[in-house]
């Protein structure tokens, strides 16, 4: 039996990055306690193939394997969550699930308490590394010799 066709969600693809990217500590802050759920796949830890591609157009090959952990939950109301993050931490994966599902039930509130701060928090840490590496920035130019105008 073939599973059913399913488009994406780009917005909750977005959202499950930013909570896979996000420190598990600040995840832990966000979310100190856990809300009522069942746990359909425990946080459990393996690996994933990473392919890469050369020149990032060339024929995909096999980099190695990462190390991800995973969770999937179901809250009492019935909307169910995923969390995938890099890593071995447990936590940060149901936290993660836990969020993604909680964002289906209340949008708004999950927005401003949880996902808006950690959005911003991202924009500052990507703008601190865009500044640093602005800073070690070499223009190069040409002086052209024997030329008149």
């Amino acid at each position: 039996m073939s599973r059913p066709e399913t488009t994406p969600d780009p917005v909750r693809k977005e959202v499950l990055g930013l909570l896979a990217r996000a420190p598990s500590e600040r995840l832990a802050q966000l979310l100190p306690e856990l809300p009522e759920h069942d746990l359909l796949r425990a946080p459990e830890i393996g690996a994933v193939m990473v392919r890469g591609r050369a020149g990032g157009t060339g024929a995909p090959f096999n980099l190695g394997e990462k190390t991800v952990t995973r969770a999937s939950i179901r809250l009492p109301s019935g909307e169910v969550g995923h969390g995938y993050v890099q890593g071995r931490d447990k936590g940060h994966a149901l936290r993660a699930a836990l969020i993604d599902a909680m964002t289906q039930q209340d949008t708004a509130g999950i927005e401003a308490r949880i996902l808006a701060p950690l959005r911003d928090e991202e924009a500052a840490r990507r703008k601190a590394i865009a500044t640093e590496a602005a800073a070690t920035r070499v223009e190069f130019f040409t002086l052209v010799r024997g030329e008149d105008e």
